[in-house]
């Protein structure tokens, strides 16, 4: 099976049928072995009708007490090795299906990690989720067929050629009656794969709003909308629900009729079988074969059935997560360098510029606009910003990525121990952060607290996003990860909106000194972290309005002071 260091190599994109080829063609060998194996059992289930019928003519109806032993030893070593057959099939398919498994989630989590940022702009959390959770399950569970399905076949041309040598009158109804079954069953594999579809983008809706209540539940509490949002949760679950049913109903059907029509078959051929006993054309043993034959064909035409099914819901399944890798990210055709020196950046459609070297504050009365033109500067969404007067869009996206680091407020926090959370490379070789390091990010941050207060300091394991600690707390460790991280150009945004007073007064007097010489821009509104910035550039309507120190804004710019004044409101 695919490791966890292994490429796994290029998916084919072009569809869902051509994503499960691409999986079967990744193990050849042990895919193969899988049709051999899964053949060579279910042709010799179908051998012991015939040793048990050359048992009856040969050894018990004329007494032939050592042929009957010899018949008899016989029938036991196939049956033995068959058992063997039956494990060793059953463990090679679970190795394929495994790999399936682990090489789709490979490629999933490989595209997320390509589509980067532009992930959350691209699609919704509930469905990478329900790809994760459910697909990449059915998906793996469709490629039995690789086995199983395979020898369902073999076995039944087997079974037809071995008929023929009884009857053809029989041989004929096998031959006719098996692809009779499997074309009955067809209309309700393609409306199980309709029904299947809507099933699951209903399942990623829910998903992602479970997600979104779970994340904001405290939020919701206090805004009074968490029945608006629990009612969307009803009525979308019980849309899943009765699209649920309705896969649940063509199921039972697809099932019942891979049992009930195949036992109808049986008895059909059994009866023909014995009116020929009856008539003389056929011997008791041969009576005896003939039952076991089709008795035997029971299992092939079931795994048809079975196969048919899964392979309606892996084609689902597998669309979906095409459609998930055919996702780009954001196209980069730069082909220019940074700048080799600090350099200033420039927003024309805000008028925004940062100098290099600098604190700059961005304070306006919608957050969102100065969040926006973080995102520009930072080329997370395209614009016309400059680096050095030179086009953000021609610069190569890696060097971007090198040298600019946008620290979101709601930056996502990974489960493990807190120092994993801050540093996830710490201790981890070459690339590893120094204690030291560490240890003046926390300062940095005013995140000490924090750390003394947790029994195993950086040790004590964390939840997901760091739901055991409070907002402020997430907040101080969302600015210590990426002061350690150290960059040229550091865009945070509302680094302290969670903080209370002394706190943030803190932070803002220990920030400034922690990047002294390197270019820094904070959006904020809070006369504590302003009064600290070099440069303070106040915008209205998104527009840069006025620039210059705190201290001369609040005496020129009433705006400016109206706004300010509103945080000293809430600090009194």
């Amino acid at each position: 099976m695919i490791d966890a260091y292994e490429d796994p190599g290029t998916p084919d994109v072009r569809g869902g049928w051509r994503y499960l080829w691409w999986l079967v063609r990744c193990q050849p060998g042990r895919s193969v072995a899988g049709a051999l194996l899964g053949s060579t059992w279910m042709v010799l289930l179908a051998a012991t009708p015939y040793l048990m019928a050359k048992a009856i003519d040969e050894g018990l109806e004329p007494g032939d007490w050592p042929a009957l032993s010899g018949w008899c030893f016989a029938l036991f070593a196939v049956g033995s090795f068959n058992a063997w057959l039956s494990i060793m099939r059953h463990r090679t398919m679970t190795r394929v299906r495994m790999d399936a498994n682990f090489r789709t989630v490979k490629v999933v989590v490989g595209q997320a990690v390509r589509l980067g940022a532009a992930l959350s702009r691209r699609t919704g959390a509930g469905e990478v989720v329900t790809i994760g959770v459910g697909d990449v399950q059915t998906i793996a569970q469709a490629l039995t067929v690789v086995g199983p399905g395979v020898g369902a076949c073999v076995a039944y041309l087997t079974v037809a050629a071995l008929l023929v040598s009884v009857s053809l009158v029989l041989a004929a109804v096998v031959l006719l009656g098996i692809p009779a079954i499997v074309v009955l069953v067809g209309p309700f594999l393609s409306r199980l794969q309709g029904a299947e579809t809507e099933y699951r983008n209903r399942q990623g809706v829910l998903t992602a709003r479970i997600a979104d209540l779970a994340g904001g539940l405290r939020v919701l509490n206090g805004l009074g909308g968490k029945s608006l949002v629990a009612d969307a949760f009803h009525r979308d679950s019980q849309h899943l629900r009765t699209q649920g049913y309705r896969v649940g109903a063509v199921t039972s059907w697809v099932q019942a009729l891979g049992v009930g029509l195949p036992t109808l078959f049986l008895a059909v051929v059994t009866w023909l079988a014995a009116r020929l006993a009856a008539q003389g054309d056929i011997t008791v043993g041969e009576l005896v074969a003939v039952y076991g034959y089709v008795a035997v064909l029971v299992g092939p035409v079931a795994f048809w059935v079975e196969c048919g099914y899964q392979l309606s819901r892996g084609v689902v399944a597998a669309r979906r997560v095409v459609t998930f890798l055919r996702l780009e990210p954001l196209e980069d055709r730069g082909t220019r360098d940074a700048p080799a020196e600090p350099s200033a950046l420039h927003d024309p459609e805000s008028g925004v510029t940062l100098l290099p070297g600098r604190l700059t504050a961005l304070a306006s009365a919608h957050p969102a606009d100065t969040a926006t033109i973080l995102d520009r500067l930072a080329r997370y969404t395209p614009s016309r910003a400059t680096w050095a007067g030179v086009p953000m869009d021609e610069i190569r996206l890696p060097q971007i990525r090198e040298h600019i680091l946008l620290a979101d407020h709601e930056a996502d926090l990974f489960a493990g121990t807190l120092g994993e959370m801050i540093a996830p490379f710490r201790g981890a070789g070459n690339g590893a952060t120094s204690h030291d390091a560490l240890a003046a990010a926390i300062h940095a941050a005013v995140a000490d607290d924090i750390v003394q207060g947790l029994p195993d300091g950086l040790d004590s394991p964390m939840d997901t996003q760091a739901r055991n600690l409070s907002g402020g707390q997430r907040q101080r460790i969302r600015l210590t990860r990426a002061l350690l991280a150290d960059p040229e150009v550091l865009l945070a945004v509302e680094p302290t909106s969670a903080l209370d007073a002394h706190t943030e007064a803190l932070v803002a007097e220990r920030l400034k000194g922690a990047r002294e010489g390197r270019t820094t821009a904070v959006t904020t509104t809070s006369p504590l972290v302003l009064d600290h910035a070099d440069t303070v550039l106040y915008l209205v309507d998104g527009k840069l309005a006025a620039s210059g120190t705190h201290q001369q804004l609040l005496t020129r710019e009433p705006g400016y002071r109206a706004l300010v004044a509103r945080d000293v409101e809430v600090m009194k």
